[in-house]
């Protein structure tokens, strides 16, 4: 099995530095990596902490160079023939962390990149282990850390604080997109970049690190924003949808999956929901509906998708569709056409916000409602609801109900009623006139 170049980057931060570098001393097996990193110009110590241990090969950069372009020179520097592994400075690695990497990277020709997962729960590479120190997490991680092949999920993205990637992977995307320096997003890009050469990405529930999370970066909120916004809108322009599509899933469906051997998507986005029922409840026949053709073109590399339903064919065991009923021009008849692709006693699932909850009518007592994501969209009642389901021919149909915690306002709504003008809540109807703003 190839050798692994380990690429870390520091810019600052060196307590941080100095654990992650001696957990992967301590935890990783000799003689099967080389250890990489670029320092981008600290100021407290780290570059000469560096430049006195011998095990590491060490670049010095005058300037931040950011993240992309500092992992970039790491590359550039490895021995040709390692696999590549990113790792973030803010992390400390555990027993069996890069074997059990190793052996999932190589189970499968088609897997083109792996990742661990942590205590923090971007993407849902998170578990809640409870520890209070490092010596307990390490506990916590010796127990996990035992390779099983049924532990490994594919995903659609996996996040770069940890990201062990296939030589011949890198020798074909030859590099990090640089326009998304100094950071964030580039790992989102680098995902699609590995699924559109046709190679899958595999997070490894059976391998735990320790991740503290942005230790530097998002310090000065002031700063971040503005390149997080920035990176987001080239990665639009790139792909041809927004980031948030990777945070598109039915959730609130997850719990109520049962096993079956068919599933259909409709609004399945980028297939983040679909990889992860794949992970849950293994059915044989997957597939999917997404209108947008940009994210239809990604979902599409991992599963047979439609961009629409006319072309449809097949029946299925589940359909989901989350909320996707809230966009569409007539709930009943999307119902109806639903109802043809669903098997005899198939199951529907969906998920409807609901317009009467106390939240909503809190935002109605303070003379607001316009939300970005509610344009053009429909809304419903729980009776609502089930009065269009007994319509488009559902039986058994099954409530369950979730809820976010109220805020002192939201708690207090029947009192803000009372107080608020008449005229909000007496009219039927508004005509409004307005010009156009000279300055528009």
């Amino acid at each position: 099995m190839r050798k692994t170049s380990i690429i870390l980057l520091t810019y600052n931060n060196l307590e941080y530095t100095k654990a992650c570098l001696e957990s992967i001393f301590t935890y990783t097996e000799k003689d099967t990596y080389e250890l990489i990193v670029i320092d981008n110009a600290s100021t407290d110590g780290t570059r000469e902490y560096l430049v006195s241990n011998k095990r590491i090969r060490v670049i010095l950069n005058q300037e931040n160079v950011g993240f992309p372009k500092g992992c970039n020179q790491g590359i550039a520097l490895a021995n040709p023939e390692n696999d590549i592994l990113l790792l973030n400075n803010d992390t400390v690695v555990t027993k069996n962390w890069l074997t059990n990497l190793k052996l999932c990277l190589y189970s499968d020709e088609k897997i083109g990149a792996v990742g661990p997962i942590c205590n923090q729960h971007e993407n849902r590479q998170g578990v809640s282990f409870t520890y209070n120190d490092l010596e307990e997490m390490q506990a916590l991680a010796l127990e996990n850390n035992v390779s099983n092949k049924e532990k490994w999920e594919e995903k659609v993205f996996l996040i770069g604080y940890c990201l062990l990637i296939k030589r011949e992977v890198i020798h074909t995307l030859k590099q990090l997109d640089e326009a998304y320096t100094p950071g964030y997003v580039e790992d989102n890009d680098l995902s699609l970049r590995i699924l559109k050469l046709g190679y899958k990405l595999m997070l490894c529930h059976d391998t735990f690190i320790h991740h503290y999370l942005g230790t530097s970066f998002r310090k000065d909120l002031s700063k971040f924003y503005p390149i997080l916004n920035k990176n987001r809108n080239y990665f639009k322009k790139k792909w041809g949808f927004s980031t948030a599509s990777f945070d598109e899933r039915k959730v609130a469906s997850y719990p109520l999956l049962e096993p079956c051997e068919s599933i259909l998507e409709v609004g399945a986005g980028i297939g983040v929901s679909l990889k992860e029922m794949m992970y849950q409840i293994h059915p044989s026949k997957v597939e999917g509906v997404e209108y947008d053709k940009a994210m239809r073109k990604i979902a599409s590399m991992s599963f047979p998708m439609y961009a629409n339903l006319k072309n449809i064919k097949n029946t299925y065991h589940t359909i989901l569709i989350g909320d996707f009923l809230e966009t569409v021009k007539n709930p009943l008849t999307f119902l109806q056409k639903i109802h043809r692709f669903l098997k005899k006693d198939g199951t529907l699932l969906l998920e409807i916000h609901n317009i009467a909850s106390i939240k909503t009518i809190t935002s109605l007592l303070q003379g607001n409602f316009y939300r970005e994501e509610y344009t053009h969209r429909n809304f419903f009642t729980l009776k609502d609801m089930q009065s269009l389901l007994l319509k488009a021919g559902y039986k058994d149909i099954e409530v369950y109900s979730w809820y976010e915690t109220l805020n002192e306002e939201e708690e207090k709504n029947l009192e803000l009623l009372m107080k608020k003008e008449e005229s909000m809540y007496r009219y039927t109807y508004y005509t409004i006139r307005c010009k156009k703003d000279k300055c528009s």
